[in-house]
């Protein structure tokens, strides 16, 4: 994996976290520019996504294929289900709930280029 593009995601990841965490001590909902800032973080990890299979059709291989493909899917599918959550509850919850899911994808990034360079499931 391109190591810079995957600081770049995760940095990204914590910066919507951060500012999903400050909209809830402000007791805001989830607002157009917190859900563009997740659209954005989503295009960034189709775009990891894309670079992922690039580099798999090219001949590269991770320590653990399943692994590798497990979280490099996984990534696309956290936000849209904290979105889902979020914007069906609307409340001030809804705001930690889309921090959370912000949390959790530079976790999965770190996690997928761990595998990506050697590590076992």
């Amino acid at each position: 994996m391109i190591v810079g593009f995957a600081v770049a995601v995760a940095g990204f990841a914590l910066l919507v976290a951060v500012w999903s965490f400050v909209q809830s001590v402000r007791d805001r909902l989830p607002d157009t520019p917190l859900l563009a800032g997740l659209a954005v973080l989503e295009l960034l990890l189709v775009a990891q996504l894309v670079i992922g299979v690039v580099l798999l059709v090219s001949g590269h291989r991770p320590g653990s294929l399943a692994t590798f493909l497990a979280y490099l899917i996984g990534c696309l599918v956290v936000l849209p289900a904290g979105a889902a959550w979020a914007l069906a509850e609307r409340s001030r919850s809804s705001t930690v709930v889309l921090g959370i899911a912000c949390l959790a994808i530079p976790v999965m990034v770190l996690r997928l280029n761990e595998v990506w360079s050697g590590a076992s499931a």
